[in-house]
Order: structure tokens, then sequence, then C-alpha cells
């Protein structure tokens, strides 16, 4: 495995009431090239009352890079911008020396059964430009440059490879690349590519040196070393890299930086509320643990409560995390019969994002299911991504094959 410096398994993160995988940052490798952050999104099938509602939040020193496989997200921006992106397109925002956003299923899909699936990705800004003026860029699927090489289709979403370059407005010598293949194919795109790389594999195997690697890896390369490998049939791979920065990155929430004052400016910023908002959105989400209304409540008074009523169509309940005597969590379930449960919902107040309050949730669920001989069925998409990431509460399952 001479080529191969770094394996990086997904790692199942809690961003309220949405589940993803986490590549970047790793403990090991905070970034490839200048690339700071990678979440894999989903895949997740969302009901008729499930959507995606992150509210306003800040960014400096970074651009934002969405691109999805499935579903539609509505951006709005503090710049005025108000956009849908849909899959195969690009959105991408500068941040600079600030920028606030928000992210929600548009109106016209919030009442149906939806998917979800993408990359969310940040891309670190040279140093000499961290302070640069905000912007947004909307890329079409079309723009982008696209070419069939070796039986492999090959997508240049941001950046500069293969002596082409991507519409997208990148800041840095950078390349993000999709690669497609029907077939067993060999690859050779060393020569084309430079600095640091990463290969994600979204689909299908990939063969290095003899060792065979699958979905939800990040295999980061030894620097400057580009080996040949094989993709196997209906494979596809997502290639990350470039030029690394020559001083290192802070990363705290929404915040990257070459300088650890630059982060503490834009969080008393936030504080402050003197970012420019977001036309026509209200509310904000708050600094991790800095939440206006658990400031005042006592932190150590927490505890989990369940509920049971009889509903109009069966009896209903929810494990709701309690601070101080207010709920700001609940995993919210209906009863099928007697003896199955099926879980309809989890939502976590913006301010305990992050903090594993949903697993804690599940976790008391599981055990009352064990203890009462109930069976579950997790129509929540988090609830049935943390039954895939915990097999060992999968016996309380109804149906294992349904993960």
């Amino acid at each position: 495995m001479s080529n191969i410096q770094l394996i990086i398994e997904e790692r199942a993160r809690d961003i309220g009431n949405f589940m993803v995988g986490r590549l970047l940052p790793f403990r090991e490798k905070k970034m490839v090239g200048p690339f700071v952050f990678i979440d894999h999104m989903g895949p997740v099938n969302m009901n008729d009352h499930q959507n995606v509602d992150i509210g306003p939040h800040p960014h400096i020193g970074l651009s934002t890079l969405t691109f999805l496989f499935e579903g539609n997200i509505m951006h709005k921006d503090s710049l005025g911008t108000e956009v849908e992106i849909k899959p195969g397109q690009v959105n991408w925002m500068t941040a600079g020396k600030g920028i606030v956003h928000s992210e929600r299923t548009p109106d016209h899909l919030r009442h149906s059964d939806k998917h979800m699936h993408g990359l969310q990705i940040w891309v670190a800004l040279p140093k000499e430009l961290e302070q640069m003026d905000p912007s947004f860029a909307h890329i079409e699927a079309d723009e982008l440059p696209h070419w069939q090489q070796d039986g492999v289709n090959i997508k240049l979403i941001a950046g500069e490879a293969f002596g082409k370059k991507s519409p997208v407005p990148v800041y840095s010598k950078l390349f993000f690349l999709e690669l497609k293949s029907d077939s067993e194919q060999t690859v050779n795109i060393g020569p084309h590519l430079y600095g640091e790389w990463g290969m994600y594999i979204l689909e299908g195997n990939v063969e290095s040196e003899g060792n065979v690697f699958g979905p939800k890896q990040l295999l980061v390369a030894k620097p400057e070393i580009f080996c040949a490998f094989k993709m196997q049939a209906n494979t596809t791979i997502y290639i990350v890299g470039g030029e690394p920065f020559p001083e290192p990155r802070y990363i705290d929430w929404n915040f990257v930086a070459s300088d650890r004052a630059l982060i503490e400016a834009a969080k008393q910023k936030w504080r402050e509320q003197s970012f420019d908002p977001v036309p026509g959105e209200h509310g904000f989400i708050p600094l991790p643990n800095e939440s206006p209304f658990l400031k005042n409540k006592d932190m150590s008074q927490t505890e989990i409560k369940h509920t049971q009523h009889q509903g109009q169509h069966g009896k209903r309940g929810s494990f709701d995390f309690m601070v101080d005597g207010v709920k700001m969590a609940e995993m919210a379930y209906v009863m099928a019969g007697e003896h199955k449960m099926i879980i309809e919902h989890t939502e976590v107040d913006d301010s305990l994002g992050g903090q594993g309050i949903g697993k804690r949730l599940q976790a008391e669920l599981v055990n009352y299911v064990r203890e009462h001989g109930l069976k579950v069925l997790p129509l929540c998409p988090f609830a049935h991504a943390m039954f895939k990431k915990m097999p060992e509460w999968q016996d309380v399952l109804e149906n294992r094959e349904h993960l």
C-alpha cells in the first residue's frame, strides 16, 4: 500500500435532526490540499413532514461547495441570494470576511416525500484572501467540463486538471473530480494531478496494489505519489486535492482562519448579531453552548423523560431531553398495534446540535423497547441512520434487511 497514506472512514455526526458522514477534518489529517471539511449527506428518504431546516449561521475564511446527487435545497444568504440547488449543479459561496446563510427544503417540496443525498465541502481561502468581500456563484450542471477517458466518465466540478478548467471561481490551485465507470477499468490519472489528493468512494469498489476499498472511505495518497488504480464495474469516486497552504488553518464551528484572532472576532460579531442578516429569514443558530435560552438554564439539570398519550390513530409518545425542566429535544413515535413502534421524527434544538443528544434519546428508546418486548420501524431518517451505525441495537428492529 505504498500509494495510500491514510484511510479515513465516515464518522456519523448529528447536525440537529439530520445525520451526516464526516470525512474531514480528521485527527490525523486536518486538510487535503485546501479542502478543510467534507460531509457526506444521506442518502436519506424524507416523508411529507420531514424537511431540511438549517437556519441562518455565519462563515468566515472559506468557500462552501454544495454538490447534490439527489434532492433539492433552497439557499439564501446575506448578499440577498435566493437560489434552489438541484442535482448536478454547484453552489459556491465564498465567505471571506463574513457571510450568513440558511439551507432549507424548498417550499414546493415541504409537504411531499423526498430524497436527500450529496456532499457539503469547505475550501479554505489563501491567507491573503481570508478577509475578501463575500460572493456567491451558481453553476449549472451542463457548464461543468465532462469527457470520457479510457472507459471512465470524468467531470471536473471545480478547479483545474487535465488541461481543463471548471467555471467555479476558486481562489487557489485545486481540483474536485467525479469519475464514473460502468465496467472494470484501470485508471492512471496521476500525471494530471498535483499537490495532495484524496479519493472518496461513493459507490462500488477500488483496487490499489492488491487491496480492495469500498464505499464511505476517503483514501489519502502520499504527497506527489499518483499510482494507477482499478475501478470495478459500477463505481463512482470523487477526487479532491491541490496545493496545500504553507500555514495551518484553525477551525472553530463554522469559522476557518490562519489566525485564531479572526475566529474570536467572528464569534463576538455573531454574539452581537452584527453580521448582515439574510433577507426573509428569522432567528439564528447560536454559537455552540451559547444559546441565549441556555444561558439562563442550569445545564447540570438535564434528564430524559418518556411521555405517552392516546392519539386519534393510536398511542403516541416521545422521549424528551429536558434542560432545567424545558424540552430541548425529542424522538417521537406512534404505536402500530401493541408490539410495533414506528419512530416518526427526531428534533434537537439548534443550540444542542452536535452533542450527541439524538443518540442519547435513541439509546433510551432502545432500552424501553427491549424491556417491553417491542419491535421498531425507524421511518425517521436520523433514527434509521443511527441503527445502521449501531449494530448492537439492531435486535429491536422489525426487519434488519430494511437498513
